[in-house]
């Protein structure tokens, strides 16, 4: 092997208390700028990945059984791989979507278990029904049983979260670092959008000085209560959606000092009990500044919806936002252009301009744009305390919603498989391969060099800046025992000796690099 450098680059009240076809199918899914028709469901994939886990059939006899058992179940899953994910070009089995395949070959009958990655997923219908008849095709199946179900909520962050997030999947920020534009009613709408899909959803409002979330939900219980002997908080509930709020703790609107209220926060959030969420929707609270900076470091965002309006004035505060979000490795997937235009005679008035939007899309790079008129039922369902997506759910408005609702979950599946993937160790070759999320770019790296370049007080001392860990430290054939994600922004090594080396991606990209591998198989290795 070869070395080739990298070039440098406050107190809170609660309430106690037949022969088959070769040819592969190809689900259709929804693009993030499509928009379906009125009365027609959007349909789009489910994403994320999982080890395949298939229980071995019973064994038979084999003088009574024309087929083999490996032929079996070879046949079946050969079959199931004709079904493709549109987005990453992937058949299911490969994905590790079936789950525990049982075969009975005197009687003929096959059932498994399609295992998606949110009960969200609307196209699980089409799913189902093409894993029926891929199998049933085989000419000596007579009988198949199909169950859909969806993975337990865990994040990708790797750290020591508080106990509260631990079973929540994907934690959305909706922020535009000025207040006025429409946030808080993005925020409701895309949460109550997503729970209309089928995913388990809550919904956080961050703004301690003006909670928005009492008055546009109607909760039969206004007042979040106290496990007492767990010290948490239980969240309240409207239309199956959890809620937390510090308007919801009986003292209204806050009126402290910035510390108090990241301490609000910061309590109220990690010592909730939220369960098993799919997404957890953060209405963030305007500005850049202390608040802001918690939250993002507290929680591991998963990604960022921007709302701005369409005046340039709102483009000055949402840029600072989107490179705050930038700066610290939270990806920005779409963004919303409230009170862009409405109608009227016939004509479409644009009565602030038109741009800013786009001009964020284009600037920033963020994929996805979508565009809310004016209207007045979307102002009034905010005051009725009932979500305009709820109240019309197959108006324009609605479909707006549905759209960024797909847009959300299909690049929040994309964000976690990539970083789930970014950095691994492949046993064979004896090497780690990196690929940094949003690069096509993959290198490899020696578990020894990456070992070496650890830059934490263990390794440098951090008064004088001299190296502890000398290179003879550090064997060549150390192998790294697990690599788990660390947010969006690096990977956490952890090596035979104990040791948990934090390695930034940034870092990795300027480590010396392998070059020159043999590409060994399994049975050379």
């Amino acid at each position: 092997m070869q070395l080739l450098h990298a070039p440098s680059s406050l107190h809170l009240s609660f309430n106690n208390s037949r022969p088959h076809s070769e040819k592969s199918f190809l689900l259709s899914s929804v693009c993030c700028s499509s928009h379906p028709q009125r009365h027609q469901k959007p349909t789009w994939i489910s994403y994320k990945r999982s080890v395949l886990s298939s229980t071995t059939p019973k064994s038979t006899s084999a003088s009574t059984s024309a087929i083999s058992s490996g032929t079996a179940e070879a046949d079946v899953l050969k079959a199931l791989s004709q079904i493709i994910d549109p987005d990453f070009g992937t058949d299911i089995v490969s994905c590790g979507f079936v789950k525990d395949l049982q075969i009975n070959e005197a009687l003929g009958e096959v059932s498994f278990r399609l295992e998606l990655t949110t009960p969200a997923c609307p196209i699980k219908d089409m799913f189902e029904q093409k894993a029926n008849e891929v199998v049933a095709m085989l000419p000596w199946v007579k009988n198949v049983n199909v169950t859909m179900s969806a993975q337990p909520a865990r994040p990708v962050f790797a750290g020591q979260l508080p106990a509260g997030l631990q079973t929540i999947s994907n934690i959305i920020a909706v922020s535009s670092c000025k207040g006025g534009v429409g946030k808080s009613t993005v925020a409701v709408n895309l949460a109550y959008t997503l729970a209309g899909m089928g995913a388990r959803v809550g919904i956080f409002d961050a703004d301690v000085y003006g909670p928005s979330l009492p008055t546009m939900v109607s909760p039969e219980n206004r007042l979040l209560e106290m496990n007492p002997e767990k010290r948490s908080i239980i969240p309240t509930e409207y239309l199956g959606v959890k809620l937390v709020s510090f308007g919801f703790a009986g003292q209204g609107r806050a009126i402290m000092r910035g510390p108090m209220v990241s301490g609000v926060i910061n309590q109220l959030l990690t010592t909730t009990e939220w369960g098993e969420l799919d997404y957890l929707v953060i209405d963030m609270p305007p500005g850049t500044g202390d608040i802001q900076l918690t939250l993002c470091q507290v929680v591991p965002l998963t990604a960022a919806v921007i709302v701005t309006t369409p005046q340039k004035l709102a483009f000055i505060d949402v840029a600072k936002g989107v490179r705050m979000f930038s700066k610290l490795k939270v990806p920005c997937v779409a963004v919303v252009e409230n009170m862009c235009h409405f109608d009227a005679d016939g004509k479409r008035y644009y009565p602030f301009g038109r741009g800013s939007g786009s001009q964020v899309v284009q600037q920033f790079g963020i994929p996805h744009l979508f565009d809310l008129p004016i209207r007045p039922t979307l102002s009034a369902s905010g005051d009725s305390g009932m979500p305009e997506v709820v109240a019309d759910p197959l108006g324009e408005i609605a479909q707006t919603f549905q759209n960024l609702g797909v847009c959300v979950v299909q690049q929040c599946a994309k964000i976690r498989q990539q970083v789930s993937t970014a950095v691994t160790y492949d046993k064979f070759i004896k090497a780690i391969r990196v690929k940094v999320p949003d690069s096509e770019e993959e290198f490899l790296l020696h578990p020894a060099t990456v070992r070496r370049n650890d830059r934490s007080a263990q390794s440098v001392d951090e008064w004088t800046g001299e190296q502890k860990l000398q290179y003879a430290d550090v064997p060549e054939d150390i192998e790294p025992e697990e690599i788990r994600p660390m947010g969006n922004y690096a990977v956490s090594i952890t090596w035979p000796d104990g040791f948990s080396q934090i390695a930034p991606y940034d870092q990795l990209q300027t480590i010396e690099r392998l070059v020159d591998v043999p590409q060994l198989t399994p049975a050379q290795a």
